[in-house]
């Protein structure tokens, strides 16, 4: 099922009520009796409601038969009224400090249902205290996860949505352009850091969500982060960052430097051998092709070449109000390729104790093959000490 067409809303994601009988519509297909989806991403998508994730339960119910409900807080009724869920209409179930959140949630969906529902799905990111909750006021339930509903809809995203994941992509690309600025000879990668985090929000996102600076050795490692380290001259450098737009789109891009002298032959040998392994995954995308033949199409160039064991981590994961969500790029995922999925495609080499490199772009599956979210020189960019 294709999502629903979204609009972006003043102040929030985009989101329509659409979505939330999308959810419905699929649940119900999969023989699901009722969703449950709680603070998170999940929640942000299906009815634009950011809440903060707390011991007391805020919940959108979506039961298979009747109309969908949020359970929330009463001292929070007035910020759902007041944001994009408002304006969609849910009916709204304020629950007082001294109530039963959990029954009131089961009380309602039985009354929706006409019964109390056999299977019910949680978000896959439901607090355990919540989940058990919910187990507990439903205790003739089965419980399972509900991203294998949610993630139908979310993986395939809108045009509106592909413009604003390209909006957060060409933001992260104004940062990268401007690495010379704070990337040099005797600064620590902390240091450098801080100020890519400044200039991530200088150029339009609201939060940054990491920057990892892996000079050297640490470069080896895909998700160091910051650290002490002095760059030295002669360093290859991954840089890899991201953040969150006003709407809850991310950004995420990964550009490999060299800092004051050019590496050497053999450096430019295996780097040019990432840059041809990030093509050939790239070019891959087109719908009907599935996720793990775009991780092999990087992979066999690098296993060819001789550096298989040096790529340690899977091609990609898909992006939107998550830096990592479905679709994953990986063998053993056979899940086919449709337009609208956007996704990394980030090969990399790890040399342990010596140097890494890595190339990320965002890609969105197109009618015909596919475009990417980011620009930018791909090459082993040599910056000034």
């Amino acid at each position: 099922m294709p999502p629903p067409t979204a609009a972006p809303t003043a102040d929030g994601p985009l989101v329509t009520l659409d979505r939330v009988h999308a959810a419905r519509e699929v649940a119900a297909e999969s023989g699901v009796d009722l969703l449950v989806v709680t603070p998170g991403s999940d929640l942000r998508y299906l009815c634009g409601y950011d809440a903060h994730a707390m011991e007391r339960l805020t919940a959108l119910a979506v039961p298979r038969r009747g109309e969908p409900f949020l359970v929330v807080p009463r001292l929070e009724a007035p910020m759902v009224d007041a944001g994009p869920a408002g304006a969609l209409g849910l009916e709204v179930l304020a629950w007082d400090e001294t109530d039963d959140p959990f029954a009131l949630l089961a009380r309602t969906a039985a009354a929706r249902l006409g019964a109390a529902p056999a299977r019910v799905a949680v978000g896959d990111r439901t607090w355990a205290l919540h989940a058990l909750g919910v187990a507990g006021a439903l205790s003739g339930a089965a419980l399972e996860l509900a991203g294998p509903v949610i993630d139908r809809l979310r993986r395939v995203k809108t045009p509106a949505e592909v413009a604003e994941l390209a909006a957060a992509g060409a933001a992260i690309d104004r940062v990268h352009a401007r690495m010379g600025e704070w990337l040099r000879v005797g600064r620590t990668e902390a240091a450098v850091g801080a100020d890519i985090a400044a200039a991530i929000l200088a150029e339009g996102h609201v939060s940054v969500d990491f920057t990892i600076v892996g000079s050297g050795p640490n470069g080896a490692s895909p998700h160091h982060e910051l650290s002490d380290r002095v760059v030295a001259d002669g360093d290859v450098v991954v840089v890899d960052i991201g953040g969150e737009t006003a709407t809850g789109y991310r950004s995420d891009c990964t550009r490999t430097y060299a800092v004051g002298r050019a590496p050497g032959a053999d450096v430019a040998e295996w780097y040019a051998v990432l840059q041809e392994a990030q093509r050939a995954s790239t070019a891959a995308v087109r719908p009907g092709v599935t996720c793990e033949q775009v991780d092999a199409a990087a992979r066999d160039v690098i296993a060819a070449a001789g550096w298989g064991e040096y790529f340690i981590h899977r091609t990609g994961h898909g992006i939107g109000l998550d830096t990592h969500e479905a679709p994953y790029i990986v063998a053993g995922n056979d899940l086919p390729l449709e337009p609208g999925m956007a996704f990394s495609v980030e090969p990399g080499i790890y040399l342990p104790g010596r140097c890494g490199a890595r190339i990320e772009d965002i890609v969105v599956c197109t009618d015909d093959g596919v475009t990417a979210l980011n620009e930018g020189p791909r090459e082993l960019v040599v910056l000034p000490g």
